[in-house]
């Protein structure tokens, strides 16, 4: 078990949650139940996903945990262009979410790799180039 709080990616994700949460604000009250909710949904789960895979035994565990959360990322990615393209985000919001959403899946997978590859042995880390020390 590790702290999710030590993580960057974590404090990204959680970041990025928060903006939606905001921006988000000013929709339609008819979306409060429809796209707002899936939004913020969506966002929250990135952080919360993180932060349970660290609460659990293993590398593995974790590893699952890290790929729901990107899973919700592609998710946020969506519902961030059918919010524009209703026109409930302006343009220079949804490039801004978007670039947060894009960083945060980026980091994720790179941490991803990295949990894959400690669980490794270190001969297969060696036949496939992986070093322990990788970033």
């Amino acid at each position: 078990m590790q702290d999710f709080r030590k993580l960057n990616v974590w404090h990204k994700a959680h970041r990025l949650t928060l903006d939606v949460y905001t921006a988000t604000h000013d929709f339609p009250r008819d979306e409060l139940y429809g796209l707002t909710s899936q939004m913020r949904r969506a966002a929250a789960s990135i952080p919360a996903n993180i932060a349970e895979g660290c609460g659990r035994d293993g590398g593995a565990d974790l590893a699952r945990f890290l790929q729901i959360a990107a899973g919700s990322g592609s998710e946020l990615e969506y519902h961030l262009l059918l919010a524009r393209d209703l026109q409930f985000l302006s343009g220079s919001s949804w490039q801004e979410l978007s670039a947060a959403v894009s960083e945060v899946k980026q980091m994720l997978a790179s941490l991803m790799r990295k949990v894959k590859r400690a669980k490794m042995p270190r001969a297969v880390r060696e036949n496939y180039g992986a070093q322990a020390t990788d970033n």
